[in-house]
């Protein structure tokens, strides 16, 4: 136990693993990138790339965090891999993965074929309400990661059904700060850690290692100047809701559109005041998709919670059954901002059930 945190152990087993798979996304998306390939014309870069990550985050924690039964959630699953054809990308992602620890140096070891299966395979697991589940989302914002844009490996520990550690490695987020609406800023430096252990506060560092800076969220108290993110694509978030919540709040600057938790990230660390997020009806939140950023932005003392103002409950297995949508921000903002939030949702499903 080191500063009085009760994980400090495993904080630095999280924090070594997703920066080893950020250096193997970093890879493949120079490689993308390089090669022009974009998602509908070839997925299989991002297939690789995904698996990969996963390998790597699971494989390094369960050489670094002993302590008894390792379970992993994680979004991957062996299906895509025993498809006919699939034999080219299994080999892909071994040499990858096999390259990676290579040149990173940290482990002496070299994966066949069968020994990545088995490490998908370690992902399978349904986490609940007890014991120790690590919940992993090895590239969060795959359309992000195809752009060349944000995206972000996600990682948190679950502990007696709470989350209770986070880390989300961005290696295309601006160190400092986003200051403009692309989320770019010339001339900082390129590739942001965040993390955060319950109780201990949150930070942020460098991918490539800088001392770890404490974080928090900005002290806006009045929605005019506030800024909002929200998803970058319009299929993954209902921006007329948005919308709609912003003018009620009489928000002025524009939404600034990010892919992947590295909205959690930026939120956390004061880039902007408000994260919105409702998907289309029928949509499943996954635990991967918010446990790493929302405990980010929890310790950097802000709040997270659905759209009734209830906290997010990562106790119940893979999903997370919430009310309509994900809202986080300051102390300050959270009242007037759920009460727009309400007022948006109960418009929007009047006018819906007019049609």
């Amino acid at each position: 136990m080191a500063s009085g945190n009760p994980y400090a152990a495993e904080l630095a087993a999280a924090k070594k693993a997703v920066t080893l798979a950020a250096k193997l996304c970093q890879t493949v998306q120079q490689d993308i990138m390089h090669s022009g390939v974009q998602a509908k014309a070839d997925k299989s870069p991002v297939t690789v790339a995904d698996y990969g990550s996963q390998i790597l985050v699971g494989f390094s924690l369960k050489m670094d965090v002993s302590s008894g039964p390792f379970s992993l959630v994680a979004e991957e699953a062996l299906d895509e891999l025993r498809k006919d054809g699939a034999e080219e990308i299994l080999e892909d992602i071994t040499d990858l993965v096999n390259e990676t620890i290579f040149d990173d140096g940290s482990y002496n070891i070299s994966f066949t074929k069968e020994g990545i299966l088995s490490a998908i395979d370690d992902g399978k697991s349904e986490g609940g309400p007890s014991g120790r589940h690590w919940v992993l989302d090895p590239i969060d914002g795959t359309k992000g990661f195809l752009r060349g844009d944000q995206y972000a490996i996600a990682l948190a520990l679950l502990d007696e059904g709470k989350v209770v550690l986070g880390v989300l490695a961005c290696p295309n987020l601006p160190l400092s700060s986003i200051n403009n609406i692309n989320g770019n800023s010339s001339g900082d430096k390129v590739g942001a850690l965040f993390s955060a252990t319950i109780g201990c506060g949150a930070q942020v560092e460098s991918l490539d290692g800088s001392p770890p800076q404490k974080i928090s969220v900005c002290s806006i108290d009045n929605p005019v100047n506030a800024s909002f993110f929200e998803s970058y694509e319009s299929a993954h978030s209902m921006h007329d809701l948005t919308r709609s919540i912003a003018e009620k709040l009489g928000v002025q600057a524009p939404p600034v559109r990010i892919d992947s938790q590295a909205k959690y990230g930026a939120l956390a660390r004061g880039d902007g005041a408000i994260y919105l997020r409702f998907p289309h009806k029928g949509y499943r939140e996954k635990i991967w998709d918010h446990a790493g950023g929302s405990i980010v932005v929890t310790e950097a003392g802000g709040i997270v919670t659905d759209a009734a103002g209830k906290d997010l409950d990562f106790s119940k297995g893979r999903f997370l059954d919430l009310d309509t949508g994900i809202i986080a921000t300051n102390k300050e903002l959270m009242p007037s901002l759920l009460k727009a939030v309400q007022e948006a949702i109960k418009e929007t499903n009047q006018a819906a059930s007019l049609l």
